[in-house]
């Protein structure tokens, strides 16, 4: 029986320990986060499109007047289907993720 018990935990544990690894990369994220691993490459850390990258698309200020004052609905448009060479994320984001990233992105706009 204790060796039952013994098996039947440690089996549990797995399962668990399992879960929360599956689940942190997708669930576990903040906008903060998300920005740093799908956007900071093009937009660059601070969102200003200092990089590489953001220099040769000539890339807008995502704390700039101009992108801060569109609203939620159209950030969260072009981050769900993409704009010119940007990509759309619909298909690798959920909705909440997609609503975090507007938040951080009106954060840029603080700075």
């Amino acid at each position: 029986m204790k060796t039952l018990m013994t098996q039947f935990s440690g089996r549990a544990l797995k399962i668990a320990v399992g879960s929360v690894l599956f689940a942190a990369p997708v669930f576990g994220q903040t906008g903060a986060s998300l920005y740093k691993s799908r956007c900071a490459s093009c937009h660059g850390a601070d969102g200003k499109g200092d990089t590489a990258v953001g220099k040769s698309m000539h890339l807008r200020s995502l704390a700039s007047p101009e992108v801060q004052k569109e609203s939620d609905q159209e950030l969260t448009g072009i981050i769900a289907d993409g704009k010119g060479a940007m990509p759309g994320y619909k298909d690798k984001l959920s909705a909440e993720q997609v609503k975090d990233l507007v938040g951080y992105i009106r954060e840029l706009g603080k700075k």
